[in-house]
């Protein structure tokens, strides 16, 4: 059996996670709602995490020294919270050894304070058509910044020289496909984390290099601050989307692949970034991710210190 890539230090010992358990209802999300604060370290490929401080938490992390504690939070609907609510629901799939994998994801933010999103490609059998940030799997022995810069130049082709650059981990997000135990039981489950990325460039600068990977992504698009705010504030599955302020554009402008290799202007109306996460199955639906609506709003969150 190969090692767990994801360790919870409960009661002072180390156990590894199951599939169908939640990381979040481990570290006490029954303790109240979310999100959680916890502690964590990165070691030989292993991420530990605890809601109590322990030795060498965060001490191997890239990170701001002092981010000890990032948040973690798990949406509403989460498919693992409601199996352990549901102990009497069919569990068909082979689950022998499997355990939760981890993925890096890349808020990257530009001088003028705007960051990037991409859609993934409608081909994808995980999670198409969704707006995110650059990420992806991480792989073991891989440091996170150093996951998330490579994820970063295989999606948008676009290389940061670590010393060009200042990061900070913003948190991280449990996640499951499908999304909800009424799409189907989940066949993935990773602890994604969220770092920021901030570059010395301007938007204008870093859009110029950018040239996505069409085998993952046919789209991208800039956020700033007011629009960022908008669609966090519709954070999948907690409340009805409001109508827009009259502050907020009524759309916002992107860049799409062509079907020869080229790109061209896309306009993307407000509702669609604002869509939340269907009580059925709807793969194709373009929206932003819950997960990335965690991030937008962690983000704020840092512009606002």
């Amino acid at each position: 059996m190969a090692a767990a890539r994801l360790l919870l230090r409960l009661a002072g010992r180390l156990e590894s996670v199951s599939f169908t358990q939640s990381v979040c209802g481990l570290l006490g999300a029954r303790q109240g709602p979310g999100p959680w604060h916890t502690h964590c370290s990165l070691e030989r490929g292993q991420l530990v995490l605890s809601s109590n401080s322990f030795p060498g938490a965060s001490e191997r992390l890239p990170i701001q020294p002092g981010q000890t504690n990032p948040s973690c939070q798990r949406p509403l609907f989460c498919p693992f919270a409601a199996l352990d609510q549901q102990p009497e629901v069919s569990r068909t799939e082979p689950l022998t050894n499997r355990g939760v994998d981890l993925g890096v994801a890349v808020i990257l933010q530009s001088s003028d304070q705007t960051v990037l999103l991409t859609r993934r490609t409608c081909t994808l059998r995980i999670s198409p058509n969704l707006w995110v940030p650059p990420g992806g799997h991480m792989e073991r022995d891989e440091e996170i910044l150093e996951c998330g810069l490579r994820e970063l130049w295989e999606e948008c082709g676009v290389q940061l020289p670590q010393n060009q650059i200042s990061c900070v981990l913003l948190g991280l997000w449990e996640s499951a496909y499908p999304p909800r135990l009424s799409w189907g039981f989940p066949k993935y489950h990773h602890l994604v984390l969220y770092i920021l990325v901030i570059s010395q460039e301007s938007q204008e600068q870093l859009q110029a290099r950018i040239h996505i990977n069409p085998n993952e992504v046919n789209a991208f698009m800039w956020l700033g601050p007011d629009v960022a705010a908008a669609v966090a504030a519709t954070e999948s599955g907690t409340k009805t989307p409001e109508p827009l302020s009259q502050d907020i554009p009524l759309s916002v402008c992107a860049t799409e692949l062509r079907g020869d290799g080229g790109t061209q202007p896309l306009v993307l109306p407000m509702p669609i970034l604002m869509r939340t996460t269907p009580t059925m199955a709807e793969e194709d639906k373009e929206r932003v991710s819950a997960g990335t609506k965690f991030a937008l709003q962690l983000w704020l969150q840092h512009l606002g210190r």
